[in-house]
């Protein structure tokens, strides 16, 4: 079943290669594709590998460079798509699902309002990253196969 679901969300990425960028909803898609079953809660020591934002309700923090999560929040998080930074609040060196929340830091507003977590689920990291340079790689044919005398 997660292989129909992975097959049908590169079809719809790859449809809106011909406009050379993918919107956040089709990464989002991507990422869920790849993602397990909910989780409560995973292991934080205050310090992320990096982080991706999906839109502004959705975000991918790595813990380590080869250990994922997509994080799925309650509502709206401003300026998530355009944040240099975020911090994730925590307890004893866990981040809980409907308890914790995303902060975006560095952005224009000088209020933060914190944006709870509603739901972790785990990522296939290395899949992902194949999904990714096969959509990179599919973009790249399109835009050579659409340019002129190509």
């Amino acid at each position: 079943m997660k292989t129909i679901a992975v097959a049908a969300t590169m079809a719809l990425m790859l449809a809106g290669c011909a406009t050379g960028r993918i919107s956040d909803d089709e990464r989002l898609a991507l990422y869920r594709a790849h993602a397990g079953a909910p989780v409560k809660e995973f292991q934080y020591f205050n310090s992320l590998s990096g982080w991706t934002a999906l839109g502004d309700s959705a975000l991918a923090v790595w813990t380590r460079p080869n250990q994922a999560y997509l994080l799925e929040l309650g509502s709206r998080c401003s300026d998530l798509d355009f944040a240099p930074a975020i911090s994730i609040t925590h307890q004893f060196s866990q981040v809980s699902a409907r308890f914790d929340q995303v902060i975006v830091l560095g952005g224009p507003e000088t209020i933060r309002i914190p944006c709870r977590i509603q739901t972790i689920r785990p990522l296939d990291v290395k899949a992902l990253k194949v999904s990714e340079n096969e959509l990179r790689e599919a973009k790249l044919q399109e835009r050579e196969r659409r340019a002129p005398g190509g």
